[in-house]
């Protein structure tokens, strides 16, 4: 059976992380300096500890004479990169306005041509060609215009449907109220004349007081005449007596 694959994490004991990190550099060293005597490479290596200590390695030459080197490596490419981005995107602006400008031409000439101005640059086949367009244009116009006159128009009468129908409603209940108003009228019409009948015929109140009181006033005047032929009536029994 094969080796599993070995999975690289921090090793958390000091003691075992300085070991294998001796262990590792001094591997680390020896690929460098194989690589610098069997490929003829000028090698430069740097290692930092945990603890901020530098191991350094260098090949024949020394190690300030290959960082300078690389120094100057770097600030060249940087410059040469940066100065072939700057170009390319100069380069790809050029285009890009040169692209945009020949668009916008053509847009004028087409609109001026459609306007039915500058014709004189077009032959007989681009004007049959700018014929044509305004046909098919022409038509797809009207075709929107016919579409959107037949939804309005669906639309109005959709509206006069409705409003129809709340004036038919509005009809069916005034009358409706009409009916029950007439009906209510009639019926306080049949309930009064019996009534008024009624009363006519009943005897009032007032005229029965009034009876009685002319009752007690007759009998008074016949007791005060009775007094009064008492009163006389000895006077002349004396006077017939003389």
């Amino acid at each position: 059976m094969g080796r599993g694959k070995v999975q690289l994490r921090r090793i958390e004991n000091k003691i075992n992380r300085q070991v294998t990190f001796s262990k590792r550099r001094g591997g680390l060293v020896k690929k460098a300096h194989e690589i610098s005597v069997l490929c003829d490479a000028e090698v430069a290596l740097i290692v930092f500890s945990h603890k901020g200590k530098i191991f350094e390695y260098s090949s024949d030459s020394c190690m300030e004479q290959i960082l300078e080197r690389y120094e100057r490596y770097s600030y060249t490419e940087r410059r040469l990169l940066a100065s072939n981005s700057e170009s390319s995107v100069q380069e790809n602006w050029s285009l890009e306005y040169a692209k945009l400008k020949a668009k916008i031409d053509l847009l004028q000439r087409n609109h001026k041509h459609y306007m039915g101005e500058d014709l004189d640059s077009l032959n007989l086949k681009d004007l049959q060609n700018l014929e044509q367009q305004l046909d098919t244009s022409l038509k797809l116009i009207r075709s929107r215009k016919n579409q959107l006159m037949h939804e309005s128009i669906s639309m109005l009468q959709k509206k006069e449907k409705a409003i129809q129908e709340e004036n038919n409603m509005l009809s069916k209940k005034i009358k409706e109220k009409d009916n029950t108003v007439g009906q209510q009228v009639e019926w306080h019409q049949q309930n009064q004349v019996p009534t008024s009948t009624s009363f006519l015929l009943q005897p009032h109140p007032c005229l029965n007081i009034g009876g009685n009181y002319q009752e007690e006033a007759e009998e008074a005047r016949r007791n005060e005449l009775d007094l009064n032929l008492d009163s006389l009536y000895p006077c002349h029994m004396g006077c017939f007596a003389t």
